[in-house]
């Protein structure tokens, strides 16, 4: 092993080892007993770790000297390593990062394909390119880097995803940083967003770009939009609702952009209702709607949906359809249960609104709310709601945001379509 391309050494526990073994790539600050030949205890480091610059390559070793794998330190952050490579002739020089974004949009034409225009390129631990999202809307890349040691190196990958898009015929008139995310501050890295400045990509005049998705036509603002723009792991849940919304009158709730809405409408539903908290969403959904020529078939309301559903349940509102797809109601494990009430909440009152017969499509979008416990809920709901649920489908995000099976943190949406019996 050539020990000389690490800057330090890592001994840890025998739990952070078997979970390396499992595949999990995350090493706690906790899980650490030894860091650079000084012990370590519950996560305090000694004066040699001051060194060790933040974002190095450090080999993980087991308490018996066995190597485990090599990654990137960050010493603000309590996920104190993010193993890259289990190979201990690796070298991580720019020939590693081409491979991994090479692996990565290999998989892309082959599972998208047709969608391939508009997905998601880079889906970061799943695709061992830690905390990395790059997402693509025709000829511009959306970005967002939750990890400082792939800050470090960004501007490599960045040059392999324009080098490998050029064999779709594809030129990338720009690259735009979303680092928003208030987790980059735990990394130690600074909030910000603006368009990468490099010499193998342009910036381009605006932030809005024009996009098609399940014939749909919508315009994405990768500057100001949610998340790094659109929200590209339903459109397959979309395209599941389109195909059951025929003569359905449907309810959208949290609506965003309208995007179930539209589809349900693209569908053949008798009419749709959009529902959303924010006026912004409202207009937006609302133009995207005439964009689309659907407006005949649609309205739309600003109002809290926690507000409105006992409302329109109090009026005997007449719907057979009913779609709920919330923002995370848990960003932690310690709010897990107050998200369980929420999402218990908006689903007890769908299914006491809807007919014997009727629809409800109703997702999470975090990780911290398990498949079991989502499931635990949807039955509580029903319970109390005096109704049964006959399962139609159970989906999780396309295909794009891959799952890595030794790492839950990337199984994170839960989509159900399900009949009230």
């Amino acid at each position: 092993m050539k020990q000389e391309r690490a800057f330090a050494k890592a001994v840890v526990t025998e739990k952070a080892e078997a979970a390396v073994k499992r595949g999990h790539p995350w090493v706690y600050d906790t899980e650490i007993t030894e860091f650079a030949g000084e012990k370590v205890k519950d996560g305090i480091f000694g004066a040699s770790a001051d060194q060790v610059e933040n974002g190095a390559l450090t080999d993980v070793f087991s308490s018996k000297g066995r190597y485990l794998g090599t990654g990137f330190l960050s010493k603000n952050s309590k996920i104190r390593v993010r193993i890259l490579s289990d190979n201990a002739n690796e070298t991580f020089g720019p020939a590693f990062w081409q491979r991994r974004v090479k692996y990565a949009l290999d998989m892309r034409r082959t599972v998208m394909q047709d969608d391939y225009a508009c997905c998601r390129l880079i889906f970061g631990e799943a695709d061992g390119i830690p905390g990395l999202t790059v997402d693509r809307y025709e000829d511009i890349l959306s970005t967002e880097v939750l990890s400082y040691g792939t800050e470090q190196v960004k501007d490599i990958i960045y040059r392999a995803l324009v080098e490998e898009l050029k064999k779709d015929g594809v030129t990338v008139r720009g690259i735009y940083e979303r680092n928003e995310a208030l987790l980059r501050e735990k990394e130690g890295l600074p909030i910000e967003k603006d368009w990468y400045k490099g010499d193998f990509t342009g910036i381009p005049d605006s932030s809005l770009v024009h996009i098609c998705e399940n014939g749909i036509h919508y315009t994405v603002d990768v500057e100001n939009g949610q998340k790094t723009g659109f929200f590209l792991d339903q459109k397959y849940n979309r395209l599941a609702v389109s195909k059951l919304a025929r003569g359905m009158k449907v309810l959208d709730c949290f609506t965003h952009t309208g995007s179930f809405a539209m589809n349900a409408a693209r569908g053949g539903a008798a009419h749709v209702t959009a529902v959303d908290v924010s006026q912004l969403a409202v207009d937006t959904a609302e133009e995207n709607a005439k964009i689309n020529g659907l407006s005949d078939r649609m309205d739309f309301i600003c109002a809290d949906v926690f507000e409105l559903l006992p409302k329109l349940e109090a009026e005997h509102a007449d719907y057979n359809f009913i779609i709920l797809d919330p923002p995370a109601f848990t960003k932690s494990r310690k709010t897990t249960e107050n998200a369980k009430r929420g999402y218990k909440e908006i689903n007890y009152r769908a299914m006491k609104m809807l007919p014997r017969g009727g629809y409800l499509a109703t997702c999470s979008c975090s990780h911290f709310m398990p498949n079991e416990l989502f499931r635990k809920m949807l039955l509580e709901a029903a319970r109390d709601a005096g109704v049964t649920l006959r399962l139609i489908e159970e989906r999780r995000a396309a295909p794009d945001h891959p799952v890595a099976m030794s790492i839950p943190e990337t199984d994170y949406l839960k989509f159900y379509l399900l009949q009230i019996v």
